[in-house]
């Protein structure tokens, strides 16, 4: 458990306007799950939010990016159709019309959140920047607030190293791209992990002069070595990139941005685009909350320690949730944390470990890569078994030429439990999603072996990974991984 410390004191000279048994900081993904639990347990109950609303999943993340992926899906699948023996003669793609739908269905998610906000009783909610006084007293505007518990869930900002600051209003975070009103001509993305590799697919799809920039030497789901140079080979072909490499901005005018690198042979290059898209990651939003006053023990990058199986702040009355907390910047994860806070904050001081769920993120990507539970890397291989399946001559992914990709599913070699699994393939999101469960229900491989599976289905590719796995359990000793089993034609025996 990390530990904080806590002061209970109430400034004497503090005047205090309002006392609530909880006070959530935050309106996002996390505040609202947290307010939607709360609400059943108490009465005295406050959300504050100091942003625009709405959730950085429906405004600038998870919805406007795959709306934008469904725009690039629906141009791919016209690029690819003359291996159906499909011809759709000359393509046009009209800039504005994506961005504009983009936008369009983006503001309609928005507007769902913020009407499920607005239907929040006015006395239990309030708009402004909330900062600490002491551990129970907090300042929102010119209101003084007391709380017995808090829940802080102020979410992230994007990060944009200093550097590219100069560039102005040619570089952009995920918080301004949306907004663009047409695809740009040309765009450079800085940063290789899911943001960055899901846009920038996106955006080269759809015809813009894309160069993605990674400092690390492989791209995809990290935890297995495997994995992670399958999905640098196959997302390597599918994008421009330039892998281990510091890009640097030289120059920039009122309508284009100048990067410089040396590549991975040592030579020197510069590219000139219209846009720079900074996909460095997010970082907690905390300025302004002062948490010094909080009385709260914070890690080397200002975060609360908390305990995740609890989302308790050390042994106080404060507890923690969603981005903020820097641990898994997902939207479920951030409702998970906001349910586990609200119980607590609702029970304290008897506050409990929750079990979570299985971890699970997908990255929508062309093709697409999941990881699914433990990861291989942090297992120890003398109890671990790996199964696996390469999707290259996968029956149905064959049919839809979409045959490329590894799955590899790990088992406890005692129990024969599954225990997570790592992909980069077809489907990968609903491959993942049935991997998941069967981590979170405890099945073995033997009793995933046994569920049913069609016919011709990627399921069954799933299966052979499965019977990989069995058979090294059954023998006592790892055998070669096979492909799909004649084409998914056997028994699933």
């Amino acid at each position: 458990m990390r530990q904080a410390s806590c002061k209970a004191s109430i400034a004497a000279d503090v005047a205090i306007h309002s006392r609530y048994d909880i006070v959530i900081i935050g309106a996002g993904s996390a505040g609202i799950a947290a307010h939607a639990v709360a609400r059943r347990l108490t009465r005295s109950l406050l959300l504050i939010e100091g942003g625009l609303g709405g959730t950085v999943c429906a405004r600038v993340g998870c919805m406007p990016s795959k709306l934008l992926i469904a725009a690039a899906e629906a141009k791919h699948a016209v690029d690819a159709a003359p291996i159906f023996g499909i011809s759709a003669g000359a393509i046009d793609i009209d800039g504005a019309a994506v961005m504009q739908r983009v936008r369009a269905l983006r503001d309609d998610f928005v507007g769902g959140v913020l009407a499920g906000i607005e239907k929040i009783p006015a006395e239990q909610k309030r708009s402004g920047m909330a900062r600490f006084i002491d551990p129970h007293t907090l300042k929102v505007g010119e209101e003084t607030l007391h709380a017995d518990r808090i829940i802080i869930a102020t979410g992230s900002a994007p990060f944009v190293p200093e550097a590219f600051k100069a560039l102005g209003d040619r570089v952009l975070t995920t918080d301004q791209i949306f907004e663009l009103p047409a695809l740009p001509a040309s765009l450079a993305v800085v940063g290789g992990g899911v943001i960055g590799l899901e846009l920038g697919l996106a955006f080269h799809r759809l015809g813009v002069r894309v160069r993605l920039f990674h400092n690390g030497k492989t791209l995809g789901p990290s935890g297995d070595s495997k994995v992670a140079t399958e999905a640098t080979r196959l997302l390597s072909a599918a994008l421009p990139c330039e892998l281990g490499v510091e890009v640097r901005p030289v120059a920039h005018t009122a309508n284009h941005a100048e990067l410089a690198w040396t590549d991975s042979a040592g030579v020197a290059k510069h590219e000139v685009f219209d846009y720079v898209l900074v996909a460095a990651g997010r970082r907690p939003s905390l300025a302004g909350l002062d948490l010094a006053a909080s009385g709260l023990a914070l890690d080397e990058r200002g975060v609360p320690l908390f305990d995740r199986s609890t989302m308790r702040c050390g042994e106080s009355h404060i507890f923690i949730a969603g981005d903020v907390d820097a641990d898994s910047p997902l939207l479920h994860v951030a409702t998970e944390d906001g349910r586990i806070a609200a119980e607590n904050a609702a029970a304290y001081p008897n506050v409990n470990p929750i079990e979570r769920l299985v971890p699970l993120a997908i990255a929508f990507t062309a093709p697409a890569f999941a990881t699914i539970g433990e990861t291989l890397e942090s297992r120890d291989p003398k109890t671990t078994v790996v199964g696996e399946v390469s999707f290259e001559n996968q029956g149905r992914s064959r049919v839809m030429a979409q045959n490329q990709g590894l799955l590899r599913v790990y088992a406890d070699w005692a129990s024969g439990r599954l225990v997570g699994a790592q992909m980069i393939g077809p489907d990968a999101e609903h491959l993942a999603h049935l991997l998941a469960w069967a981590v979170q229900l405890g099945l073995t491989v033997d009793q995933a072996v046994a569920l049913p599976y069609y016919h011709p289905v990627v399921e069954e590719g799933l299966r052979t990974a499965l019977k990989h796995a069995r058979s090294q359990l059954q023998v006592n000793a790892p055998i070669a991984p096979t492909t799909a089993d004649c084409m998914d034609c056997g028994p699933a025996v």
